[in-house]
């Protein structure tokens, strides 16, 4: 199998699934919480961005054996349990990823890397 591809054989083709196609689920699935202000794909460490190529606008996914790693990368508002919304996040992310593919979401990390005051403020980031 294809890095970063799916693909299953059926009685009447092929169904293949792109890198990208996953990356936009998790996107989506993530953006779906109340309580996130965004996926943030400035607060990451360079080395992390640099050295991975499977890192790509905040998230890190992983391909392995009809499995998927999931790394997402968030800013949460302030006034929410940040244990909570990262709770609903890899709760929304597995069935997501599960219900449209073929793939078995084998484990996400949520990466809180900032807080955010006001929907018009920046990051918060220590």
């Amino acid at each position: 199998m294809a890095q970063g591809k799916k693909i299953t054989l059926t009685d009447e083709g092929n169904v293949s699934y792109k890198r990208n196609v996953v990356r936009s689920i998790v996107t989506l699935a993530t953006q779906e919480i109340s309580g996130i202000a965004g996926i943030n794909t400035q607060g990451i460490k360079t080395s992390k961005k640099l050295f991975n190529k499977n890192y790509k606008k905040g998230v890190i996914i992983e391909f392995i054996e009809g499995s998927v790693y999931v790394d997402v990368f968030v800013n949460v508002l302030f006034g929410y349990s940040v244990r909570d919304v990262a709770f609903r996040v890899q709760e929304n992310i597995k069935s997501s990823i599960e219900s449209m593919t073929d793939f078995k979401a084998e484990q996400i990390n949520v990466n809180v890397t900032g807080v955010v005051f006001d929907s018009t403020d920046n990051v918060a980031i220590n």
